[in-house]
């Protein structure tokens, strides 16, 4: 059960707002019924999260696997719950997505993807990059790329610590 109420979907303040979400999301989930305690951050957000997952130029399945090991790393299961469907649909195998918990071990990820998993490893768990770790992205990556990494890697982090600080759970009653 989360830690504060979830908003109240039918407070006029928040209408505008849970259509544009109904709209882009296709639901309320549980993240913005809390994030609309506070419209303008649930505001922010959804801005934010919408140019992250839907106007960037990394391929989904790359975009995916970055939020599920993110998730995997944050032990942040209401993350992974909305997540793996979508890693699914953007070609992600179910056998990479079991395996993503030992991904340095697995032949499942080629050297691009690998590339990428330590650097959210690294961003995740030391938050600072070492030079052996950034080369990897660099050598795969163009400019624009590498922004669109650290970003993802960056907000989905800020995903994780928010669902969990305030636990929330896909099971929560709202």
């Amino acid at each position: 059960m989360a830690r504060i109420d979830y908003a109240d979907l039918q407070d006029p303040e928040v209408s505008p707002l849970v259509e544009q979400i109904i709209a882009e999301r296709g639901s309320v989930l549980h993240l913005y019924q809390m994030l609309l305690n506070s419209p303008p951050i649930a505001k922010g957000w959804l801005n934010h999260l919408t140019g992250i997952r839907l106007n960037s130029s990394l391929p989904g399945d790359l975009r995916e696997l970055i939020i599920m090991r993110v998730a995997v790393l944050n032990n942040a299961p209401y993350e992974a719950d909305q997540h793996a469907p979508i890693a699914l649909k953007e070609g992600v195998s179910q056998a990479q997505l079991d395996e993503l918990q030992t991904w340095q071990s697995s032949t499942l990820f080629d050297e691009r993807t690998r590339a990428v998993l330590a650097y959210t490893d690294a961003m995740t768990r030391d938050v600072q990059v070492n030079d052996t770790v950034f080369a990897a992205i660099k050598s795969h990556f163009d400019k624009r790329e590498i922004v669109e990494l650290t970003a993802t890697i960056a907000t989905y982090n800020m995903v994780s610590r928010f669902l969990e600080a305030l636990q929330i759970h896909s099971d929560d009653h709202r």
